[in-house]
């Protein structure tokens, strides 16, 4: 009896297969209503999320691959800005494009967008103004407010101050509108006469305009302007922590100066081995800033943090929109590391909402 002959069988297989392949293989190719991969969109058209495809928020979750080409321009808070520079490396890093970013100021931000039409995006440490939304409208942008987390700006002192650790809202306003020469007996009589020095960002900051509403009441103008201690940083928040770090504040030796300032809970954050942030008393007892005192809303001087675009920026450059998208997407894991806190989830769906509005999406 004649053996099977298994390489014949294979053969044969094997030629069945092409054939089927010829006759039926290419018919996706071949039928215009077939899935493709989709091309990147063009500059004329907003990037759409396929059907099901986004996120917890409802936004599409942006491939930073395949993001609409072209730039876009951001500008504003200094307190933002370390932020939106960890969303754009972990976007970089995903194949995104680079995007200008500039740290100058919640005012300054607004006046390069609402005045200048020069940026796309305003990073902002506070809300808009009445009269920034007016500017804006002038040149035909109506802004579009996004939350995107929240801070506890941070009172600090150097590690070696040993006795400003608790101030009240009282005793610090005391401390930034003291005239030359002041000692710290003068902001609390039981506090030793070292010489104060603060330091304080510029009237173009978010940063200041907080820190004025809540511990001078919107005083106009504020008396940091005109307080004889205090060292005007602009939006540099580094010369905050040296002057501060380096006070040389030491017991019993009142000849050194014992120095305070202001900032973002991140830069404390990074520089906590050689600052110290003060528990704050607004009335209920000194709080320090944390976690736990923003979430429960107890830390006296906690502020939301933003982001502005509007429809028509959105609607010459739809990448802005892609790119928001992908920032809201991404914040709350990021935003721990960088220092903040994040927003409570329904600021965080509304603004999902108003920017799914203006890309209509």
């Amino acid at each position: 009896m004649r053996s099977f002959d298994w390489r014949l069988l294979v053969a044969l297989m094997a030629a069945l297969a092409m054939l089927a392949a010829a006759c039926g293989g290419d018919d996706d190719a071949d039928d215009p209503g077939a899935p493709t991969t989709a091309a990147p969109a063009s500059e004329d058209t907003a990037t759409t999320a396929p059907a099901g495809d986004t996120s917890a928020l409802g936004l599409p979750l942006v491939d930073p691959l395949d993001v609409v080409s072209g730039d876009i321009g951001i500008a504003g808070s200094s307190t933002v800005f370390p932020l939106s520079v960890a969303v754009i490396n972990q976007w970089i890093d995903e194949g995104g494009p680079e995007y200008s970013i500039d740290s100058i100021g919640s005012g300054g931000g607004f006046e390069r967008f609402c005045v200048e039409g020069a940026s796309d995006i305003s990073n902002a440490s506070r809300a808009i103004k009445d009269s920034e939304v007016e500017s804006c409208g002038e040149i035909g942008r109506d802004p579009i407010e996004i939350r995107v987390g929240t801070d506890a700006l941070s009172v600090v002192v150097s590690s070696g101050n040993y006795f400003a650790s608790e101030l009240t809202i009282e005793e610090i306003a005391a401390a930034f509108s003291a005239p030359a020469g002041a000692t710290w007996d003068s902001v609390n009589p039981d506090f030793p006469t070292h010489p104060i020095q603060a330091f304080s960002p510029g009237a173009d900051s978010g940063t200041f305009d907080y820190f004025n509403e809540v511990v001078f009441d919107e005083a106009e103008p504020s008396p940091i302007l005109s307080a004889g201690v205090v060292e005007i940083v602009g939006e540099d928040d580094n010369i905050t922590v040296r002057g501060v770090a380096e006070d040389g504040c030491t017991e019993g030796d009142l000849s050194t100066t014992c120095s305070i300032g202001y900032f973002g809970y991140a830069f404390f954050a990074e520089n906590s081995d050689v600052l110290a942030a003060v528990a704050v008393d607004a009335g209920d007892g000194p709080v320090a800033p944390g976690d736990d005192s923003v979430n429960e809303g107890t830390y006296p001087i906690a502020r939301p943090l933003f982001m502005y675009t509007a429809p028509s920026v959105i609607a010459e450059k739809p990448q802005v929109a892609e790119f928001i998208a992908y920032y809201l997407n991404n914040v709350n894991d990021l935003i721990n590391e960088v220092g903040y806190f994040p927003a409570p989830q329904s600021a965080l769906e509304e603004a999902a909402a108003n920017i799914k509005a203006a890309a209509g999406w």
